[in-house]
């Protein structure tokens, strides 16, 4: 990564002329990542509980590594369809456990398939996982983050709010800085700093982005 990454203001300039936060220009994987997905607001079911199984299968690996193998994640389970994934079993969790093109890791996988049944009987009583997990959307902030700023924020009032309560429901694997990467990624607030080129238009998605 070039001596910009190291600016206070967190924002690199990519080779392709693009500013971009500086964690997402080490690999084309990240900028594309960054520049498509990263903070645009999701209100589909199905995303946001692959979003929250593949953080929870992230802990103590990179999420470039889970970046890159996200379609055999796919593959594997189901599309994230989680009425799908809570019906796995046994022989599921061997299958999983021999692919070897995905984390095979028996706590992870086995959480998942619980999380499934618990995220059935979460859309089931709130109406979806969308009107749930958005009710716990903090305030927009009036300014941007910077890079110091960003990189002491883990987790918020509200992970830990949504953490404890998903817990409470039964889910496995989402602890407070888990669940507020879910919620960056997610769009639930807006983490690209000032001067990051996608900053702008996550900031009119979430205009445009009609609340669960």
């Amino acid at each position: 990564m070039s001596a910009e990454a190291v600016d206070p203001s967190g924002v690199v300039r990519g080779e392709d002329g693009v500013h971009r936060c500086w964690w997402a220009d080490s690999t084309s994987d990240y900028r594309a990542y960054h520049d498509r997905e990263w903070g645009v607001p999701v209100g589909d079911d199905v995303r946001l509980f692959e979003k929250l199984t593949l953080e929870g299968f992230q802990a103590g690996l990179s999420w470039l590594t889970i970046l890159r193998k996200r379609e055999a994640f796919r593959a594997a389970f189901a599309g994230f369809r989680f009425e799908q994934v809570a019906r796995f079993d046994e022989r599921d969790v061997a299958r999983l456990l021999a692919d070897a093109s995905i984390v095979r890791h028996r706590g992870k996988i086995e959480a998942a398939i619980n999380n499934a049944r618990c995220a059935v009987e979460l859309a089931e009583a709130e109406g979806s996982i969308a009107a749930y997990v958005w009710r716990f959307e903090p305030a927009a902030r009036p300014v941007a983050l910077d890079r110091a700023a960003l990189l002491e924020r883990s987790q918020s009032p509200e992970s830990r709010a949504l953490a404890r309560d998903l817990k409470r429901r039964g889910w496995r694997f989402v602890g407070p800085t888990t669940v507020y990467a879910f919620m960056q990624a997610m769009g639930l607030v807006d983490d690209h700093l000032a001067g990051c080129d996608a900053r702008a238009s996550v900031e009119a998605a979430r205009e445009r982005f009609v609340r669960p």
